[in-house]
C-alpha cells in the first residue's frame, strides 16, 4: 500500500500572526507544545529565525531519544516557517538522512491567527514496504502519516494553550478588564 507523504491540521490561536510566529519559529521554544520535541539548541548566532539557521532537536519518544539536525528553509515572520529534519543520531545527529520537512503557515483571521502545520516525509527513496516496516516499529503499529497527524494535532492544541494564556496574546485593540 502506498504511503501517505504528507499531512496538516490547522487551529485558531488568539493572537496576533507576529506574535504566533515569533514563538513557532523559535526552535528552543518547541518542547513547550510538541509531544515528542524536548527543545534544541541553535548552532550559531540565535538571533530570529533566517533560512540557512542550523539546529539540534532533542526528541523523547516512550523510552528512545534522539537528537536531529535541522536546517531552516523559510522564516517569513507573520506566514511561514518550515525546516527540513537532514540527520540524526542517539547524542549526537551523525547519520546524515533525508527524514522530514515540518512547515508552519499563519493566516490572520478574525480574531486571531490560523496556523496550519504539515508534515512531509522526505524519505521518498525508501521503498514502502521497508518504510511501512519501519514506522510501524518505531511508532508502536502506525504508519508515520497516521501517527505524525496526533501529534500535529497536540502541538497545535497546546501551542494554542500556551499562547492564549499568555498576556502577550491578548489582542491590541481590546480594553483591559476593570
Amino acid at each position: 500500500m502506498p504511503r501517505t507523504m504528507s499531512v496538516s491540521d490547522s487551529i485558531v490561536v488568539l493572537a496576533e500572526p507576529s506574535l504566533v510566529y515569533a514563538h513557532v519559529s523559535d526552535p528552543t521554544e518547541m518542547g513547550r507544545w510538541s509531544p515528542e520535541n524536548r527543545g534544541a539548541r541553535v548552532l550559531g548566532q540565535p538571533r530570529g529565525a533566517y533560512v540557512g539557521m542550523v539546529f539540534e532537536g532533542r526528541n523523547k519518544r516512550g523510552a528512545m531519544r534522539w537528537t536531529t539536525r535541522c536546517t531552516v528553509t523559510a522564516a517569513d515572520p507573520g506566514e511561514r516557517f518550515a525546516f527540513r529534519v537532514h540527520a540524526l543520531g542517539a547524542k549526537q545527529p551523525r547519520l546524515p538522512a533525508a527524514i522530514a520537512t515540518w512547515e508552519y503557515r499563519f493566516e490572520a483571521v478574525d480574531g486571531g491567527t490560523r496556523v496550519t502545520e504539515t508534515w512531509t516525509d522526505d524519505r521518498r527513496s525508501w521503498p514502502d514496504f521497508v518504510a511501512n516496516a519501519f514506522d510501524r516499529a518505531a511508532t508502536r503499529g502506525h504508519a508515520f502519516a497516521e501517527f505524525q497527524r496526533g501529534n500535529i494535532r497536540t502541538t497545535l492544541q497546546r501551542l494554542k494553550a500556551v499562547l492564549e494564556s499568555s498576556p502577550e496574546s491578548s489582542p491590541a485593540d481590546e480594553a483591559p478588564q476593570v
